[in-house]
């Protein structure tokens, strides 16, 4: 039995954050509902490279996120609508959403109501800014987020620099923050029986994913400063050229950097006064990148990464994202799962996390927009009459 199963979680979230944060919640054994509007669905499913899956509202960005979740289509605006969204907080567990602040409320379904419906129901709220505050209202992408937060400014170097990461991390670490906060509350409500309101907001949660950058100014009072791929807490450590490809070394402990000076037969870097001691290799850590790449240059990344491993050096190739899927390491773990998908199959991923050695996978394909409806309701003691009441009346 997975770690969530008899969990009900309702999700009306659309494209990034909040659908990754239901996804996390699927994979661990939750039965998550996917509530769209009637019509258009989540905007991603119209998102990503394919253009075909574009049009047949199955787009990437969508099935990424998504697989596993049952959905059922509800128009919130509609006075039917609003019955069978009733009817549905009634049986959940959680209740996820990522409107802007206040748009629950108008609808008519605010904490208070949500609270009087279900009063062991977690309600959790992902948003650009929290439910309070003067930004509270400002709508929010990930690039926005990443550049209010300081991400930007500290990425890159001096000369590239202020870039943003490569992927969506603000919205993904609001996700991870919501699923982590929506456990809390379940675990919370077992010893309470009242479910309880999370305020999620993704530039919190990105600030304090920084770690050290922001400790260094809160503590040391260190403004930090963009290092591109260097490591400003120790040296050597960071991306180096070899023969054949890129390796990242982070030869932090002094007997890290004595050993990486053994093996590359530069022992003589060990006495030399610029790097001898930790805090000079800092000072002089360009140097000291020209020393070892000379010695890199005679063999592969690969080789050096093995060479590195054995003698308890962290290293590791930098490589592409094909390649880091491919990887013996991942399949091994069975981290990329295969689901059945129309005539073929759909390769999406888990989420890192094994309980009891079985890894986290999802429960079945991304669903088609509103396929479920009928088979939900009915699960929760909708008359079939009813059901097609709400439909001819554009609620569901």
């Amino acid at each position: 039995m997975t770690s969530l199963h008899g969990v009900k979680v309702l999700d009306l979230t659309n494209v990034l954050a909040g659908p990754f944060a239901a996804y996390q919640l699927g994979l661990l054994g939750a039965d998550v509902i996917k509530v769209e509007m009637r019509g258009t669905g989540d905007l991603a499913r119209e998102l990503g490279a394919d253009p075909q899956l574009n049009t047949e509202k199955m787009g990437a960005s969508f099935l990424a996120q998504n697989a596993g979740k049952r959905s059922v289509t509800v128009d919130l605006k509609n006075p039917a609508g609003k019955e069978a969204l009733t009817a549905l907080v009634r049986s959940a567990d959680v209740l996820l959403e990522n409107f802007r602040p206040g748009v629950m409320e108008r609808l008519g379904f605010g904490w208070a109501t949500l609270h009087d419906l279900n009063p062991r129901l977690v309600y959790c709220a992902i948003s650009g800014f929290g439910q309070t505050g003067p930004l509270r209202d400002r709508p929010a992408y990930d690039q926005i987020v990443q550049g209010l937060a300081g991400m930007m400014s500290v990425t890159g170097t001096s000369a590239t620099g202020p870039l943003r990461a490569g992927y969506p991390v603000a919205d993904t670490l609001g996700g991870m923050a919501a699923a982590f906060g929506i456990c809390a509350a379940l675990v919370g409500r077992s010893s309470t029986g009242e479910g309880s309101q999370v305020d999620v907001s993704m530039l919190e949660t990105a600030v304090t994913a920084m770690g050290w950058v922001t400790s260094n100014y809160l503590v040391a009072g260190r403004e930090p400063r963009p290092m591109g791929n260097e490591n400003f807490t120790a040296a050597p450590s960071g991306t180096f050229r070899t023969g054949d490809g890129d390796l990242n070394v982070s030869a932090n402990k002094q007997e890290q950097f004595e050993a990486l000076c053994t093996l590359l037969q530069r022992e003589h870097l060990v006495r030399d006064e610029r790097f001898a001691a930790r805090e000079a290799r800092k000072v002089h850590r360009e140097e000291l990148r020209e020393e070892l790449e000379k010695a890199f240059a005679g063999r592969s990344a690969a080789h050096w990464e093995s060479a590195l491993a054995a003698i308890g050096v962290p290293a590791g190739r930098v490589l592409t994202v094909p390649e880091v899927l491919e990887h013996e390491q991942l399949r091994d773990r069975g981290l990329v799962q295969e689901l059945p998908f129309g005539t073929g199959t759909l390769r999406v991923l888990g989420n890192g996390v094994r309980i009891d050695e079985r890894p986290s996978a999802p429960g079945g394909p991304p669903p088609r927009l509103g396929e479920h409806t009928d088979e939900v309701l009915e699960e929760i003691g909708v008359p079939r009459q009813t059901v097609e009441r709400w439909r001819t009346e554009g609620g569901v």
